[in-house]
């Protein structure tokens, strides 16, 4: 970004918004000159944030009308040919034709759609009730399926609904932070300089961070406790084994409000600190202290992340966590609660307008017959409409279209080609579909390269709609400028294809506004109620939180300070979580385990950041962390190049030697794709197995080998010649 020309600007109009980045949902001001985002700013009004915001927004201007924004809708046959400019009339009757006749011959289950947590609720709910409530399938998943399924399935199951209970105004109550499987310094940074700011005004507070890795959040915490990755079940049973043993239940809560205790503690009962500790890695006495810390606290907020619901036992992870909170009687109440953290800006909202393969708008549930005839009425669609078979999650939706199963892939608002596990699967799903739609606001990306047909989707700031971020807030977002070219906000585009396919009757939107009326009526009397929320409303009052089940309610800062959960029994469930290894074990050939995640400047597949040449300053390339007994080990240096390798394929990156590592494990950041070349993607790497109850991929941990890259040596010819070409004049001779 050209600092000092933006600054000699004067915006012509100010805009209050929401970040498109991370769930944390920071309240933006956005100064606007002819017709072009100019200025980004932090705003102090915004309730969840209060003005804070990290350095990626800042730079947005720089991402927004680029030269490679798609303009119009784009066409070709077969992917190796060029692609060919259409109207949209002309793409919207040949993608509604394609689809009609894969469903006439293979049925509608042929057809699956890819989203993404940066949609608005609008966007959300138009293609939701398409094709679940009129072509016939539940082949609807969202990258919310990479990062928040777990949590979902943890929230669900134990407490009778999605959505964190607390907010980020409990932090300012909180005495002990407990941070596990969250770099949040890096990945929330607003949320951490709260933390870190309740830390200055009460010193006895304590931060107490589980990481593999010395991360900044770890650095920054009073208690680090550094587990082998894959042990957080153990740690977590071994804390509720001392939390029981020093008598630091809450009896009381746990008789009136809830059921499942004695088989929980059964197993904590196995996990004494020393045994717990020998299986983390760890000694026994941090396990003790942060269990002290946590059960003594009067108030205790947990957060945590993709470190733990990126497993293959992500919900059993969720559960220990939880069951902590509910042992204690820390939840309902000030300060206290445990608190999931969104990876993306609408990804709760996603889920709340039904945008999983396994759900229906207002949390509702597929399985479910009532909840299913529920949602046939308020559609008007003949009962049974709707399949009561799940759709498929995000892995199996690629590896179905890579076996040729499914046969229409369209992808809208994210790049899987960089993002999904193992993507030797997900590039063979994309050349072998018959059909692939790629929906977004940039070509080439390592996804829109696989397109037979490109839409041009306008994005944030060029479209108006409704987000909610992790603390169940919800902020609109006006349109600010006008989008490029021919593009179209991502709702209009499914309702012109709606309408194309026969069901325009249905699908009668002009506004945004009348998208998110008919989408809230679903919510009504659900627990994410928005029935008192318009735009009326946010606009005058700023954003609300949910449950809002009426135009005068103020919205609820806390879920279940009252102790009745949305249960079958109305109380909380606590699970047994006996403790099991991720998937792929290292072994001989294979003697590390790799962890993959995010940087504090970048974004996703940095499609956006990675336009800011600020942003790519501290890390322009991959690089992978070591710690300097393994790199001896293997005769690497720092700064070197070194070779990853697992049972799905090999990348490259930059050694970088460091002890903020534990030794067997390495560390590699994953925003890059095979674009940025072909070795360069973390995601050749990691494995696609999955939670069998959230269907998240293990992300966070696989079995891997480091290979020394040896250095280029010139060969005597260029050696040669370099000689022949210099100046005999400045060689050194005898004696020099």
């Amino acid at each position: 970004m050209d600092e000092q020309k933006y600054k000699s600007i004067s915006p012509d109009a100010w805009h209050k918004t929401l970040c498109p980045y991370c769930g944390v949902g920071c309240g933006l001001r956005v100064g606007v000159f002819d017709d072009k985002v100019v200025r980004v700013h932090g705003d102090n009004d915004h309730p969840s944030t209060q003005g804070m915001l990290c350095k990626k927004p800042l730079y947005l201007p720089d991402a927004l009308k680029t030269d490679d924004r798609i303009l119009y809708p784009q066409l070709r046959v077969n992917q190796d040919e060029e692609f060919t400019r259409v109207t949209w009339d002309e793409t919207m009757a040949y993608m509604a034709e394609k689809v009609k006749q894969v469903v006439r011959d293979h049925g509608p289950d042929a057809v699956a759609f890819y989203g993404s947590g940066q949609f608005s609720t609008e966007d959300y709910y138009t293609i939701n009730k398409l094709l679940k409530g009129f072509i016939g399938t539940n082949n609807f998943d969202a990258n919310s399926r990479l990062c928040m399924a777990s949590a979902v399935v943890g929230y669900v199951s134990a407490l009778g609904s999605d959505g964190p209970p607390p907010s980020y105004s409990d932090i300012r109550s909180a005495d002990c932070f407990f941070l596990i499987g969250t770099n949040t310094a890096e990945c929330h940074p607003v949320v951490f300089n709260r933390i870190k700011m309740r830390k200055k005004g009460k010193r006895d507070a304590v931060i107490i961070c589980v990481d593999p890795r010395e991360t900044q959040t770890a650095k920054a915490s009073d208690l680090h406790l550094p587990i082998r990755p894959g042990t957080d079940v153990a740690l977590l049973n071994g804390m509720l084994h001392v939390i029981e043993r020093e008598g630091l239940l809450d009896h009381d809560f746990i008789q009136n409000h809830t059921e499942g205790f004695v088989k929980a503690l059964a197993v904590a009962k196995f996990w004494p600190p020393e045994k717990a500790a020998a299986v983390c890695g760890i000694g026994a006495e941090l396990i003790e202290k942060a269990a002290l810390a946590f059960g003594t606290a009067e108030n205790a907020l947990s957060f945590w992340s993709m470190g733990v619901n990126q497993s293959t036992v992500g919900v059993e992870k969720n559960h220990g966590i939880i069951n902590l909170h509910l042992a204690t009687g820390k939840i309902g109440r000030e300060g206290s609660g445990p608190f999931s953290l969104t990876g993306q800006p609408n990804a709760m909202g996603g889920r709340e307008a039904g945008g999983l393969a396994h759900i229906l708008p207002g949390y509702r549930l597929i399985g479910n017959e009532t909840h299913r005839q529920e949602v046939e009425d308020y559609w008007g669609i003949p009962q049974g409409q709707i399949n009561p078979k799940p759709g498929l999650p995000a892995v199996e939706m690629f590896e179905a279209a890579a076996r040729g199963d499914v046969k229409v892939l369209w992808i809208a608002c994210t790049n899987p080609a960089v993002s999904m596990p193992n993507i030797d699967v997900v590039e063979a799903a994309f050349r072998k579909a018959e059909l692939v739609i790629v929906q977004d606001a940039y070509h080439p990306t390592d996804t829109t390269q696989f397109a037979h047909i490109l839409l041009p989707a306008a994005q944030w700031s060029e479209k108006a709609g409704i987000m909610t971020n992790s603390e169940r807030r919800i902020t609109l977002l006006p349109k600010m400028v006008s989008p490029p070219g021919e593009a179209l906000p991502d709702w209009k585009i499914f309702a012109r294809f709606a309408e194309q396919m026969g069901y325009g009757y249905a699908f009668d939107y002009e506004t945004h506004n009348q998208v998110f009326d008919e989408f809230k009526g679903l919510t009504k009397g659900r627990v994410c109620d928005y029935s008192g929320v318009n735009r009326y409303r946010l606009i005058a009052e700023g954003p609300l939180q949910w449950p809002v089940p009426d135009l005068t309610h103020p919205g609820t800062k806390s879920l279940y300070t009252d102790h009745e959960f949305p249960t079958a029994s109305g109380r909380a469930n606590f699970f047994a979580t006996p403790h099991k290894d991720f998937a792929e074990q290292p072994d001989e050939a294979y003697p590390y385990i790799l962890n993959t995640g995010r940087l504090l400047d970048q974004w996703h597949t940095m499609t956006r950041t990675g336009k800011a040449p600020q942003l790519l300053k501290a890390y322009p390339e991959p690089f992978v962390e070591i710690h300097p007994t393994d790199a001896e080990l293997i005769k690497i240096n720092d700064g070197e190049m070194v070779k990853l390798v697992t049972r799905r394929g090999e990348a490259e990156a930059k050694a970088k030697i460091t002890d903020r590592i534990r030794q067997g494990s390495v560390f590699m950041p994953f925003h890059w794709g095979r674009m940025s070349g072909e070795l360069k993607a973390a995601n050749n790497l990691t494995s696609d197995a999955v939670d069998p109850r959230s269907k998240e991929p293990e992300l966070k941990a696989c079995a891997v080998n480091l290979i020394p890259i040896p250095k280029q040596i010139e060969s005597p010819e260029k050696i040669l010649e370099g000689m022949q070409t210099t100046d005999s004049s400045k060689m050194p001779v005898a004696g020099d």
